[in-house]
């Protein structure tokens, strides 16, 4: 057997070498692994602290001004100037141009005419009465009462001169009726016939119109008959100290009388002069005594012409009188109420009225006033000028952007994932740095955080602004920046790190050395002559390297961070603790 495999090496030299070797390198691994199987087991520790302990959350975005405003004009005009310039730093209030406010110099100035005027109604309103107006107004009352007096006194004497009037009249009515009746009705013309009828029967035989003028005759003599007669016993019942109804009755009646007999004294003339004309028109002689009637009948018509001018006078005048009366007594009323409101405190409607009218002024002046106001363009807030879209003489209009204001206050918008938001609020601490500015670091506070989320691609993200501590005028809008916001602090707190943290179920724990070990320089760990023992503790915050621990420890206390095994090789192996479950931190918050 030894023959035949030395037989193979010799035949077989190349694959023989490759056995040999690999048979030298298998023996060495196996007694390096056994050799190596000589381990020593080493502690790195830490001693228990307080110190401060800090969660924050970071995240990047841009920066940007706080405000930034299109200013608009709220009236229309020629700009006659421009005072601001791009870069300019203005104040709230600073005037950046001014429009052509003549229109509203205007307004403002009648609105001020016109609440003096009010203000000096008011003011005469409120003066009591002087002694002059009120002498004035009792005397032009007493005037009034005068006029009165004079009007019945008037009267009193047109009713005298009425019954006198009436008087005459009848002085000359009789003999008119009297004589009337002869013409008409004697016979003097022709025996058997009345010469009424002597006058129509002669001119009928050539017109038959002498038939209607002696119908019309007899007519209107017959009525002047019934109220002459009627009219005599009334005058007889009536004298001159009769009441001043009676005495106008009786004037109107007489008037009335006297014209009705004046018809039928017209009515004769008419008839007595167609007989002469028709009888001359036919070549025939009329009677002399025609034209002796016809004479009286003139003096008839001169008589009742006269009493009716005189009893028409005497109506008049009373009526003219009566009127005065009444003229009279709303005069005494008017000017007795005007004298008792003299004399009276002011009326309070009168007075809330006029004040009223003035606060209605002063409204309108304080409206005027605003509009003008209006007409220059001013700063809303201290800023920066960043655009003047407007020059002077160039007609702008309300609602047209002149200016582009910014603040000088910069903020940075970071947009955050929903966990890291939810741990965020107003007032929190921030640190700002920048990619463009590497030497710079400029504090701030959490201003803002939208109440609601913006959604992309599943996955919900709110801004946060943060609003600088100090300005700096390196810092550009526009710039991105790195921000840490400072979600929570623990001052003077037990701290360890996060590597020394074991968990069991819900219970957490650390390993503490049994001994007391003097620790000078421990990178690589010490050797422990006892097991390590295991101790209970509480935890309170933790960020990315840092726990609080709130019970279970004391300050000075030794815990195992790590171990560090090595072999007899020299070869070091680092490890946590068996059991280990490590709470780890980025964000903010463990995961």
């Amino acid at each position: 057997m030894p023959k035949k495999i030395f037989k193979f090496f010799v035949n077989h030299k190349f694959v023989s070498f490759i056995i040999i070797i690999l048979l030298a390198g298998g023996s060495y691994w196996g007694w390096k692994t056994f050799k190596g199987k000589a381990v020593e087991t080493r502690y790195v520790l830490a001693t228990v602290s307080k110190g401060t302990l800090i969660n924050s959350i970071s995240g990047t975005g841009q920066i940007s001004a706080s405000n930034q405003v299109e200013i608009k004009p709220k009236a229309s005009g020629d700009l006659l100037s421009v005072a601001a310039t791009v870069g300019q730093e203005v104040k709230a209030g600073s005037v950046l141009a001014q429009i052509n406010a003549s229109d509203a110099y205007k307004t403002v100035r009648d609105a001020q005419a016109n609440l003096e005027s009010a203000k000096i109604s008011l003011a005469k309103l409120e003066e009591p009465t002087d002694a002059l107006s009120i002498l004035q107004a009792e005397n032009s009352l007493t005037q009034a009462q005068e006029s009165k007096q004079s009007a019945q006194d008037d009267l009193g004497k047109a009713y005298e001169d009425g019954f006198n009037a009436v008087t005459n009249v009848f002085l000359d009515l009789p003999n008119i009726m009297s004589g009337l009746n002869d013409l008409l009705f004697l016979n003097t013309l022709n025996a058997g016939q009345a010469n009424l009828d002597y006058y129509a029967d002669s001119a009928k035989q050539f017109d038959m119109q002498a038939i209607t003028y002696r119908d019309d005759t007899n007519s209107k003599y017959q009525a002047a008959k019934t109220r002459y007669e009627q009219n005599f016993i009334d005058y007889k019942a009536v004298n001159r100290f009769s009441d001043s109804a009676t005495i106008e009755a009786l004037i109107n009646e007489s008037y009335d009388t006297t014209k009705s007999i004046a018809e039928a004294v017209k009515s004769a003339s008419n008839l007595i002069q167609f007989y002469k004309d028709t009888l001359n028109n036919n070549s025939l002689r009329p009677s002399a005594t025609a034209d002796i009637h016809l004479t009286n009948l003139s003096s008839y018509t001169s008589k009742t012409n006269s009493s009716l001018s005189n009893l028409l006078s005497v109506k008049n005048t009373i009526q003219n009188d009566k009127q005065a009366i009444v003229s009279a007594d709303r005069s005494i009323e008017e000017k007795t109420q005007s004298l008792a409101k003299l004399k009276e405190p002011v009326d309070a409607l009168d007075l809330k009225s006029q004040q009223l009218s003035i606060q209605q002024r002063v409204n309108t002046l304080a409206d005027a006033r605003e509009k003008l106001i209006d007409y220059t363009i001013r700063a809303p807030f201290d800023g920066v000028i960043a655009q003047v879209d407007v020059k002077k003489g160039d007609a702008v209009s309300s609602g047209t952007a002149t200016f582009t204001l910014i603040t000088k206050q910069k903020i940075a918008e970071v947009s955050l994932n929903e966990v890291d938001a939810a741990k965020v609020k107003v007032g929190q601490k921030a640190t700002l740095t920048f990619d463009a500015i590497s030497d710079l670091s400029i504090t701030g506070e959490v201003g803002e955080i939208d109440a609601l989320g913006t959604v992309s691609q599943g996955v919900v993200t709110y801004n946060v602004k943060i609003v600088f501590d100090t300005q700096d005028d390196r810092v550009k809008p526009g710039m991105s920046a790195n921000v840490s916001i400072i979600t929570d602090i623990r001052q003077d707190v037990l701290l360890v790190a996060n590597s020394a943290i074991k968990s069991s179920g819900n219970a957490h724990y650390i390993e503490m050395p049994s001994e007391s070990v003097a620790v000078q320089d421990n990178s690589s760990g010490v050797i422990l002559k006892n097991p390590l023992r295991q101790q209970t503790v509480e935890i309170g915050l933790a960020n990315d390297s840092m726990t609080e621990v709130t019970s279970g420890l004391a300050e000075g206390d030794q815990v195992v961070v790590r171990s560090v095994s090595s072999n007899s090789a020299g070869t070091n192996t680092n490890s946590s603790s068996r059991g280990q479950n490590l709470f780890q931190f980025g964000g903010g918050g463990p995961r």
